[in-house]
């Protein structure tokens, strides 16, 4: 049975999602748990992983609620201010709830392409350990040079990149974001979400040939060992339906041994989250 290591759950108002604009009206409505289990299990998905969508501890504990009423929901991945003075209380409040499993921040949104660098994001970051949390890296290619740096600084640390860090699917370059990603690769406390991909192409005209140059270079980073399977469902609904984001990744994972596959569609996720089993 597989794990989704990443996708996302809310009760849509404007005023709670403002990323969610013109041209996203798809993402614009309630996307809940009971939804999910329906689309997910005629692939054989037998759990997921709900990671934040808004920057607010009222959503952690509500993503909290939905995990104890639905046994799919294996592990929640929050938020908390991770530069506030009381970042301590607010994980040991969440830790008492044993799915909660890590921590994420929209590094992505940040205009400072060092954020993750920053003296009071270091402090918090540097608590987790006490809650043994695991830290999702949500960034741009840009920001991948102070994510290695962080890594770098934190070898006991548990992180994984979600979505590869966004590579230039669209325009189909490559050659930067590789370095930077494969310099990343090489810290083996960093694992990688194959996830988000379908969101980096064009939305309306991709082709599953345009990510096999981004998944050949993860597979070649990361190897089978450091990779997870997640649909970033329902953000990938803007570009593709969940049995074509499957066949995305399948794309890659196809080609390797039944253990090397169980890996990625399960094994890496369960342990690198220590997710709560049935």
């Amino acid at each position: 049975m597989n794990i989704d290591a990443h996708q996302h759950f809310w009760k849509y108002s404007q005023a709670d999602y403002p990323w969610i604009t013109s041209g996203m009206e798809r993402l614009a409505q309630d996307y809940l748990p009971s939804e999910l289990v329906q689309t997910s299990q005629p692939y054989n998905i037998s759990g997921s992983v709900a990671v934040q969508a808004r920057q607010t501890k009222e959503e952690t504990q509500w993503l909290l609620k939905c995990a104890d009423e639905y046994p799919s929901i294996r592990g929640v991945v929050g938020w908390v201010d991770l530069r506030s003075p009381s970042v301590g209380d607010d994980l040991s409040h969440f830790s008492r709830n044993k799915k909660f499993v890590g921590v994420r921040h929209v590094v992505q949104d940040e205009p400072d392409p060092r954020f993750l660098l920053g003296p009071e994001f270091l402090r918090g970051l540097r608590q987790l350990a006490d809650f043994e949390l695991t830290y999702d890296l949500l960034i741009f290619p840009h920001q991948l040079p102070a994510a290695v740096e962080l890594v770098r600084l934190f070898p006991e640390q548990h992180f994984v990149l979600d979505h590869m860090a966004k590579p230039p699917v669209k325009s189909g370059e490559i050659n930067d974001w590789k370095q930077d990603f494969s310099e990343l690769a090489e810290h083996e406390n960093v694992m990688c979400k194959v996830s988000g991909l379908v969101t980096e192409a064009d939305w309306k005209i991709w082709r599953q040939r345009d990510f096999t140059p981004y998944l050949e270079t993860a597979m070649d980073a990361f190897g089978p060992d450091r990779l997870m399977f997640g649909s970033d469902w329902p953000v990938c609904l803007l570009s593709a339906e969940y049995a074509e984001v499957i066949g995305v990744a399948n794309s890659l994972i196809d080609q390797l041994s039944l253990d090397e596959a169980n890996a990625i569609r399960s094994r890496n996720a369960k342990i690198f989250y220590g997710l709560v089993q049935d």
